[in-house]
């Protein structure tokens, strides 16, 4: 365990980049292990890292348990494999959390309930779920208000049964989260108004549609009209007009920013979003905010990366439920044996936007 590693030999390895820059696509691709410490992790690991000359690489846990290292207690390497033991017990707590998403369920309770420490549950639940506890259950109350607007619940009775105790904390806790008020999401968009654009870029024609919050809808297309009807099918009840001078002002700098990272390998235009899923649409949404243009993950691998290794056909439909193309950047995602799969927006704009981004990443090294 203690052999000691040429710092130029760890250098020149690929993989050190990869570490170092504490890539999360490289997650299960390999494992490197700390000579001081005796520790195996991640290449995402976000513990300090170690000097090059006390590392060692594996390409699999087992071989770094063979020669005698142990697992990272911070970024669980063996929840990949479902080998992890703190996995099992963070899937069960949430469940828990699942079934009591409308208590209050602060850190101390939750640890009570997993039998260890409230520290150590916050790392290990974000390790395996990539969310924090706290996250977590916003998203399933989210999830649980949604489900009771779109029965036909009150705003009020949605409100005091999934937890939120009044309706000034439903506006202050989900905001971003409906993508509009909770009475106007219950009522597909009634009194809701969204304003479009729909402008010529690098990938074809492109529709941007945005209400007071945010970019609510991001639609690549061949015919305006046709993109027009698609954006009334998500919200059947919402305002949707043309973007008047003042916002048709806001949309065009937007739709300029994202056709330049389109056209001309310009960083991803960071814009106010406003998302709506369910807590596992969330979480492989977060994750595929964190690849790296250039990069691509498998249908597998981002399964994997969210802690749900089984759930591979459900994080392929999370991606096609993404209504903001490119901005969540679900074309980074491919089948296991490196095809393209499926893309919303089309399979020619997927190939071209990962041939674009691997240019721009030649390039610049």
């Amino acid at each position: 365990m203690t052999k000691h590693t040429e710092r130029h030999e760890i250098e020149a390895d690929p993989r050190w980049a990869q570490l170092r820059a504490r890539d999360a696509a490289a997650d299960g691709t390999f494992v490197y292990a700390v000579t001081t410490t005796g520790v195996f992790c991640r290449p995402s690991c976000p513990a300090r890292p170690a000097r090059p000359e006390n590392i060692r690489i594996f390409a699999t846990t087992a071989a770094a348990e063979a020669a005698g290292f142990r697992a990272c207690l911070r970024c669980h390497p063996l929840a990949l494999e479902g080998r992890d033991p703190m996995t099992a017990r963070v899937q069960e707590l949430a469940g828990f959390i699942r079934e009591h998403a409308d208590e209050s369920l602060p850190l101390s309770r939750l640890a009570e309930q997993a039998g260890i420490s409230p520290f150590h549950l916050q790392r290990s639940f974000k390790a395996v779920l990539g969310v924090s506890p706290k996250e977590y259950q916003a998203a399933e109350r989210l999830r649980g208000f949604k489900s009771r607007l779109r029965a036909g619940d009150s705003v009020l009775g949605a409100t005091f049964e999934t937890g939120y105790g009044s309706t000034s904390r439903v506006y202050e806790q989900v905001d971003g989260g409906l993508g509009m008020t909770p009475s106007a999401y219950r009522d597909g968009g009634a009194g809701e108004t969204i304003h479009y654009a729909v402008r010529a870029t690098a990938m074809g024609l492109l529709m941007m549609a945005a209400t007071a919050r945010g970019v609510c809808f991001v639609q690549f297309g061949d015919d305006t009209a046709a993109m027009v009807g698609q954006l009334g099918a998500e919200f059947p009840k919402a305002v949707c007009l043309p973007a008047e001078p003042a916002a048709g002002v806001q949309l065009d700098a937007w739709i300029d920013a994202l056709n330049q990272h389109l056209s001309q390998g310009a960083p991803r235009p960071d814009l106010p979003l406003d998302l709506r899923g369910t807590a596992f649409q969330i979480r492989v949404w977060r994750f595929l905010l964190s690849i790296k243009p250039g990069d691509v993950v498998s249908y597998g691998e981002l399964a994997d990366a969210i802690g749900s290794p089984r759930a591979v056909r459900a994080a392929g439909t999370a991606c096609g439920a993404n209504r903001v193309a490119v901005l969540v950047p679900c074309h980074r995602v491919l089948r296991g044996d490196g095809s393209l799969g499926g893309y919303r927006w089309g399979l020619e704009r997927k190939r071209a936007l990962l041939d674009a981004e691997r240019a721009a990443r030649a390039v610049a090294e």
